[in-house]
This record gives C-alpha cells, sequence and structure tokens, in this order.
C-alpha cells in the first residue's frame, strides 16, 4: 500500500496520547491539531482578531488572551456562535497544518501523522488521508479509565463517552486500529506493527525527489538571473 497523510484519532479516555508519545519515541512526525488549535487564537494572530471583533471584549483574560471557558459557554449555548468560531479558526488551522506537512515533505518523511480529535465526528480531513488510525479501548475500560482520571461518577462519564461518536463506529471507519485496551507493552507492541507497515511504504519517494529537483532548478535560475541582472 501507499500512504503519506495518516489521520489518528481516538475516544475520550481510550490512551490517544500514549499511543503519540510512542510514535515520536519512534522518531514520527506528529502535527497535534489541538495544539495548533491554540496557537492561531494567541493575542495579534488573524483568528484572535476576528475572533475579538466578533464576540467582544468581555471573552478576553486580563492578560489579553481569550478566555476559553467563557468562549465556550457562548458557543455550546448557541450553535450558530459555534459554527462561526469554526468558520474563523479552522482555515488558519488548515493553514498552519499545512505549512507543516510541507516542511516533513521536504525533509523527507515518509508519512505524517495529523493528530485530529475529531477526524471521524466532522469527516472533513479524511479525504486527504491514505490511513487513518483509531485508538481503540473496550468500553468497560473506557469508562472505568474516565471515571478513575477526571473523578467523576458513573453517570457523568456515560454522558461525556455519549456525547462522541461511538468507538465501534469509528472502528469501522477506520483503516487501522490500535487497542489499547490492555498492558503499556502490549500497546507498544501494536504501535511498532503499524509503525512497520507505514514506514514500507515508498510510493511518495519519486515526489520528493521531484520536489528536491524543482527546488533546486528554480534557485539555479534565480541565480542566473541574479548575476545577469549585477553584470
Amino acid at each position: 500500500s501507499t500512504m503519506f497523510l495518516v489521520g489518528l484519532s481516538g475516544g475520550i479516555a481510550t490512551g490517544k496520547s500514549t499511543v503519540v508519545a510512542m510514535l515520536r519515541e519512534l522518531g514520527c512526525a506528529v502535527i497535534d491539531a489541538d495544539v495548533i488549535a491554540r496557537e492561531v487564537v494567541q493575542p495579534h494572530r488573524k483568528a484572535y482578531e476576528q475572533i475579538v471583533r466578533h464576540f467582544g471584549p468581555d471573552i478576553l483574560l486580563e492578560n489579553g488572551e481569550i478566555n476559553r471557558e467563557a468562549l465556550g459557554s457562548i458557543i455550546f449555548s448557541q450553535p450558530q456562535q459555534r459554527q462561526l468560531l469554526n468558520a474563523i479558526t479552522h482555515p488558519e488551522i488548515q493553514k498552519e497544518m499545512l505549512k507543516q506537512v510541507l516542511k516533513y515533505f521536504l525533509l523527507g518523511y515518509r508519512y505524517v501523522i495529523l493528530d485530529i480529535p475529531l477526524l471521524f465526528e466532522t469527516n472533513r480531513l479524511t479525504r486527504f488521508m491514505k490511513y487513518t488510525v483509531l485508538v481503540y479501548c473496550d468500553p468497560r475500560t473506557q469508562l472505568e479509565r474516565l471515571m478513575r482520571r477526571d473523578g467523576l461518577s458513573r453517570a457523568e462519564a456515560e454522558a461525556r463517552i455519549a456525547c462522541q461518536l461511538p468507538l465501534d463506529e469509528k472502528r469501522r471507519l477506520a483503516t487501522h486500529v490500535v487497542d489499547n485496551s490492555g498492558e503499556r507493552t502490549c500497546t507498544r507492541h501494536a504501535v511498532l506493527r503499524l509503525h512497520d507497515h507505514l514506514t514500507a511504504s515508498r510510493a511518495f519517494l519519486w515526489a520528493r525527489l521531484a520536489a528536491g529537483t524543482a527546488v533546486a532548478g528554480l534557485a539555479a535560475l534565480l541565480c542566473c538571473l541574479l548575476r545577469r541582472f549585477l553584470s
């Protein structure tokens, strides 16, 4: 099989962060959509200015940063406002992700992993992925982990899980599944198998060579033009 982009997602308390950490240890290029989402709304960024203009200064903290809780209370109670926020932030997030993808592409990475929490829910980016990976654990383990991690009652944990697309449905949509239900060593073996499969692909080797040749050719052309201009 061939690949270039790999979309990775999971569910609440399934251990996606653990799997991502293991992939990073193996030297994989991972782009974290959550980290980028926080970066693009920092003061003086384009998305920040648009958010303040549309939602007003009441959503700001004293240091000028966006109060995520205040903004969250607005968008979760008003679907239209949530759509507006998405329309502001998503283009900026995707542009930053594309920049990072191109960087890794030119550096010669065989694949780039995009860590996207709502990959299967939104379904907008899956068409760009050669493979999609789900970090999975059985429902009982997921419930117990969430209750223990966040100090929730069973009813509270079940309500939070119910807000997401069911893991079994995501499992049917994913091309690869990393089962994180058991011991850490079992998860690591699953991650190693996934890594071996992905690194075996050489489909984009020629594309990278072509890109490198094009960049070198463009640089040579610019040098020639500069010489003529300066002579």
